[in-house]
């Protein structure tokens, strides 16, 4: 019954709320010391994917890598994967952050770009690295969108997962959409929500640019939450019947019975972002491989501690579960 009983976690005194756990380290977290090796690989339907390598430091081989998953309108160059990768990186392992479709830094070929559902992109990714033939083993990790899909990705089809796909970490995942997508619409979180919409609406313009017809921008000043974006284009883009479809079927909270790899998933209790719903206690409860840890605190993609370009506790916990004999 793979709760995990009590969290070590404690902020620093000067991230004293949710708010200041979440903004903080987004806003002042640097991580100079990674240097990716960047490789962009076509995939199969004609579009590309960029993925940032970063091998250990020591410059040994290792048959060990961790995949990053980011979250949502990020990229690998974010503080909270840069502090991940490097925290990855020096306890031995190779990392590679990937980006999604559109999040790389150019805007990517298709109409579709990724939505928090999309585990055949990770499916490609780790296929990817172990075609190198580098690797004996991967660890998978995740946050917020990342997580979502690195969780559901491990449970919809237990049997699609690579054996060389050993174990997860991931953080303050909103297993479910459709309760986040309106929970982060409250009064409280909508600092948060605009800066979302500005980003998705202008990669609505750039998909319009790029592919001249394909994309009705009618009216997209005036969508101003995730289920009216959803509805608008995430879903039928993607093959969706609209918004609540989508996040009835993305949704990995549905899914997590179905992972069958020790799987760390860490929700603060106090994250802007999550909605009680989710917290799959229960799943956890009943379940050998997901080990549900809930702090107290935390923020959303925040867990930091001391100074803001320090080690933070989400990469050190991730860490541990993934290297340690018996996970937990």
């Amino acid at each position: 019954m793979p709760l995990v009983a009590a969290s070590t976690y404690q902020p620093p005194f000067y991230l004293f709320n949710g708010h200041l756990q979440t903004i903080v380290p987004s806003l002042w977290r640097t991580v100079p010391e990674v240097h990716y090796q960047r490789e962009r690989v076509e995939t199969e339907d004609g579009d590309f994917l960029d993925l940032d390598w970063s091998a250990r430091p020591d410059g040994q081989p290792t048959d060990t890598l961790a995949i990053v998953s980011h979250g949502l309108e990020g990229d690998a160059g974010r503080p909270y994967v840069r502090g991940m990768v490097r925290a990855l990186n020096h306890a031995g392992l190779d990392a590679l952050a990937w980006n999604y479709r559109s999040c790389g830094g150019e805007m990517n070929r298709l109409l579709r770009s990724y939505h928090l559902g999309d585990t055949d992109d990770l499916d490609f990714v780790v296929r990817y690295a172990l075609g190198t033939a580098r690797y004996r083993r991967v660890f998978l990790t995740g946050f917020s969108a990342g997580g979502n899909v690195t969780l559901k990705y491990l449970g919809e089809n237990a049997g699609r997962v690579p054996r060389e796909v050993q174990r997860a970490a991931v953080f303050s995942v909103p297993t479910d959409l459709r309760a986040s997508s309106y929970h982060i619409a409250r009064l409280e979180n909508r600092v948060y929500q605009r800066r979302f919409m500005k980003s998705l609406r202008e990669k609505m313009r750039q998909k319009a640019a790029l592919l001249p017809g394909q994309v009705d921008l009618t009216d997209l000043e005036l969508l101003q939450n995730f289920p009216e974006f959803d509805d608008r284009f995430t879903a039928p883009i993607h093959g969706f019947q609209s918004a609540e479809d989508y996040y009835t079927h993305a949704s990995s909270g549905r899914y997590l019975s179905g992972i069958r790899v020790p799987t760390l998933l860490v929700n603060a209790q106090n994250d802007p972002f999550l909605p009680a719903s989710c917290f799959p206690r229960d799943v956890a409860a009943a379940s050998p491989y997901v080990f549900l840890e809930t702090p107290t605190d935390g923020g959303h993609v925040g867990f930091g501690e001391g100074a803001p370009d320090g080690d933070y506790y989400s990469e050190r916990r991730a860490v541990e579960f993934l290297t340690s004999e018996v996970p937990g």
